[in-house]
């Protein structure tokens, strides 16, 4: 969409193609003057949080799995450390890892289908995943072996490959076997060497010259990169405990979206995701994902969105090589699930989605019935950067024709992967009845 806006024009996109749900977009300039850009999301809401009251404590792991169809392992995994923050459960290490595993099957199948068919395409000036094939055939059939062997690690210790159903408070409700963990290590081994083949190829892509300025925050990980953990921090210094989220970072109304706007307390717009996660944790890379990261021109940071599909591609060599060392040291845990016993409480959990930093905080009675639920996505948390990130990318580039600004745009919101299903069931409901 674009026409004559009095004295202006206007670029926008009444739907956006390839994100995860249902947004638009609208770039209002007059003359040099860029005077409204708005991420707009427009997807009904889905009142999770308001079904969740109510519930069994045991019940969030199956219900808010169903909130994403690409990363239900991280709404499990949010819940499940809530839960059992407010229980005082401790699941232990051999069941840590072995979510580890899990969730490193979800970043590789997650990843990869952003990195081929959602993102790459802009890089190559078509509109799909299709078009690419025609372009370059092999990268396109690699990713689909990719992505299968992924979904084969989900499947094989969730149960199955969308919407797993073997998570449960405390660990699992089924232990894999050694021979079942043993099979998937050819897998693994296998989609090591595809995806450092991935990193490769996006590191040849020509990338803008552009920096996001936002504060980059992400789960920290007393393990190494960015995963499990219950501390939060930044690169401009915050650290604080999960606990303390709710003290830190407000969610706000705006009236073009269904999903609320969130900002940390009197520091503003931030951003979560792949650039705030190797920013904050290159570090602790694993050897071949830090040596390609080098190969590719990172660096340590990296804060130029257009290159998040290179840090997607890192990461997802990076799941690779941790599943591959879980399989390979794997010792069944002497029990599937910690013992649970529910009490009054609250409690808070955060881990890393495949898109950023996903917070997840429950509230209970004495017999473990939910009373209250917030669940911040990241979508939420990064809607007022790409709003901010898309303002000044269309000011830097006003003499683009209105074609090719709006093509642009729409990459500089795919850049960072929103997941717009994800953010829209936050919505406060009123009902007055005369």
């Amino acid at each position: 969409m674009t026409h004559k806006a009095r004295g202006g024009r206007l670029v926008g996109t009444e739907a956006l193609a390839r994100v995860e749900g249902e947004g638009a977009m609208y770039v209002e300039i007059d003359g040099d003057e860029v005077r409204d850009v708005r991420l707009d999301i427009y997807e009904p809401p889905r009142f999770y949080e308001g079904f969740l009251r109510g519930r069994a404590w045991s019940e969030p792991p199956d219900i808010t799995a169903r909130i994403c169809g690409i990363c239900p392992v991280a709404y499990q995994m949010s819940a499940c450390a809530a839960i059992e923050d407010a229980f005082g459960v401790d699941a232990g290490d051999p069941i840590r890892r072995l979510r580890r595993l899990l969730y490193a099957g979800e970043w590789i199948e997650s990843h990869t289908l952003h990195i081929h068919f959602l993102h790459a395409p802009d890089f190559f000036g078509v509109d799909s995943g299709i078009e690419l094939a025609a372009i370059d055939r092999p990268a396109v059939e690699r990713a689909l072996e990719l992505k299968k062997l992924g979904n084969r690690i989900v499947e094989r210790i969730g149960g199955r490959a969308i919407h797993p159903v073997n998570i449960r408070v405390g660990g699992f409700h089924r232990l894999p076997t050694r021979r079942e963990i043993a099979e998937t290590r050819e897998d693994m081994a296998r989609a090591t060497d595809l995806a450092e083949a991935v990193v490769d190829w996006v590191s040849r892509f020509d990338f803008p010259d552009f920096e996001t300025t936002h504060e980059l925050v992400a789960v920290q990980d007393p393990a190494g990169y960015p995963v499990l953990g219950d501390r939060i921090v930044s690169d401009r210094g915050l650290d604080i405990a999960v606990g303390d989220f709710d003290d830190h970072v407000v969610e706000t109304h705006v009236p073009h979206s269904t999903a609320l706007h969130a900002h940390l307390v009197e520091r503003g717009e931030y951003l979560v995701g792949p650039l705030a996660r190797y920013s904050l944790a290159s570090a602790a890379l694993a050897p071949r994902a830090a040596a390609a990261a080098r190969a590719a021109g990172l660096g340590t940071r990296c804060r130029n969105p257009f290159r998040s599909i290179v840090v997607r591609a890192v990461e997802t060599l990076h799941a690779c090589e941790i599943a591959l060392d879980v399989v390979e040291d794997y010792i069944e845990p002497p029990a599937a699930h910690a013992v649970v016993e529910p009490r009054a409480g609250v409690g808070h959990g955060v881990t890393e989605a495949p898109r950023g930093l996903l917070y997840h905080r429950y509230a209970f009675d004495a017999e473990g019935t939910i009373t209250d639920v917030s669940i911040v996505p990241p979508t939420s948390q990064n809607q007022a950067a790409i709003e901010h990130d898309l303002w000044h990318f269309v000011e830097d580039n006003l003499d683009l024709g209105d074609d090719e600004l709006r093509r642009s745009a729409e990459v500089t919101i795919r850049n960072h992967d929103p997941c717009i299903s994800c953010a829209t069931h936050f919505l406060d409901l009123t009902v007055v009845r005369s």
